[in-house]
């Protein structure tokens, strides 16, 4: 049963993980863009350069979640290497659910007051030209922080289950 979920967890998340990356080549295509109106044309668009920074939040705020299902993140490896896989794979479920967990349950329900807050005075680009719906792209930060709850249930149960595949 956990294997289970635990497979689809992560065939939601690397479904999410290709999504991210159809952003990410979209971001560079806009930045390509941009930069070839700019120093060819010598034109730039306030909108288009917004666009970058909105789709990089994006690729960033997606991108954590892929990152911590497929072992991506930061840890101090030289210590963390010489442990054996239980031990590794006990680490992995202590950290998730002690710190993980926590600061992102912290940054998912501390978020909505920021994004309702700008929805509510319908915030937009404060330059001329530049992009309206501002909580559109704050929306994400609830978005990508209850994927990443999500993906820590599975990378738990991915440890579980090597702690209990792994000998003694």
């Amino acid at each position: 049963m956990l294997n289970t979920i635990e497979k689809a967890i992560a065939r939601v998340v690397d479904f999410v993980g290709q999504l991210t990356s159809l952003f990410l080549i979209l971001m560079v295509l806009n930045v390509s863009f941009d930069v070839m109106m700019r120093y060819v044309f010598h034109n730039s668009s306030v909108g288009m350069q917004e666009l970058e920074w909105h789709l990089f939040a994006v690729v960033i705020l997606l991108g954590i979640s892929v990152a911590l299902k497929d072992e991506g993140h930061v840890r101090v490896d030289f210590l963390y290497d010489t442990l054996s896989v239980r031990k590794k794979a006990i680490i992995n479920i202590i950290g998730t659910l002690f710190f993980l967990i926590p600061v992102a349950l912290l940054i998912f329900f501390g978020s909505f007051e920021f994004v309702k807050d700008s929805w509510e005075i319908g915030e937009i680009s404060e330059d001329p030209g530049g992009l309206p719906y501002r909580w559109l792209i704050k929306g994400m930060i609830p978005v990508s922080f209850g994927f990443l709850l999500f993906s820590a249930v599975g990378y738990v149960l991915q440890n579980i289950r090597i702690y209990r595949e792994a000998k003694k």
